[in-house]
């Protein structure tokens, strides 16, 4: 035990031993010693590999973004601009060939059909426009 009772010349005199025994520490620690010591020089050796050397420098080409906008009656603007469906296919080809490939952000018309918004959506996809977003405008 770590704690004993020491042999007193009278029965009063009783005192409780108040030492640790150190024994089981100093062998604990001696085990952590030598797992270190066998441990460390195999954690040093390691495979020599030639890696590739690459640049860390940041691309900032960030795509631009195309506004296409039905009113309420069905008519298409391209960034602001008026177009006719003709000239939509077109300009969306034109547009999906550049590199990066530009975003398409649709606003439609409250008030205008379904049918306008998907087929200029259906038209964007044929262009070859991969990424089509939506923009509206949150409640008050």
């Amino acid at each position: 035990m770590a704690f004993g009772m020491q042999e007193a010349t009278s029965d009063d005199d009783t005192e409780v031993m108040n030492e640790i025994n150190m024994t089981p520490l100093v062998d604990v620690m001696l085990v952590l010693l030598i797992i270190f010591i066998i441990t460390v020089p195999v954690m040093k050796h390691a495979i020599n590999v030639e890696l590739p050397q690459a640049s860390s420098e940041r691309q900032n080409l960030k795509p631009e973004t195309i506004q296409l906008s039905v009113d309420a009656q069905g008519a298409y603007f391209l960034n602001q601009t008026a177009v006719t469906e003709d000239a939509l296919v077109s300009q969306l080809q034109a547009e999906a060939a550049k590199q990066p490939q530009p975003e398409l952000h649709i606003r439609g018309d409250k008030a205008v059909r379904y049918e306008f918004v998907a087929q200029a959506m259906a038209t964007a996809k044929q262009a070859g426009l991969h990424k089509i977003g939506f923009i509206t405008e949150p409640r008050h």
